[in-house]
């Protein structure tokens, strides 16, 4: 069976990253480079807030799309208290009939 091998090697470690961090302060210089860090990090926590956002507004879409039976088909309030009006009705019947019964 045969490993998979890969292109680019792991994470910079060791001599690596001294060769990286020696760029760095070559081409930006030793003051800039404090800056640049704190600049990267306050990019990064705006990524992170905009995707928060879009994240939270996705779920608020779906949520949304959760419609009763009533919404769905335009039945109002109206209709709904009409029925609940009729439930009642039909209670109370049951219990005259059952009052009638058992007298």
């Amino acid at each position: 069976m045969a490993s998979a091998i890969p292109l680019i090697g792991g994470i910079p470690a060791g001599p690596e990253l001294l060769i990286i961090l020696l760029v760095l302060v070559l081409l930006f210089g030793a003051n800039k480079i404090p800056k640049l860090a704190r600049s990267t990090g306050q990019a990064m926590g705006e990524f992170k807030k905009g995707r928060e956002e879009v994240e939270d507004e996705l779920k608020n879409m779906q949520g949304d799309d959760d419609v009763t039976v009533d919404d769905d088909i335009g039945v109002d309030d109206d209709v709904d208290t009409a029925l609940d009006d009729d439930d009642d009705e039909l209670d109370e019947l049951e219990t005259e009939s059952e009052k009638e019964t058992t007298a």
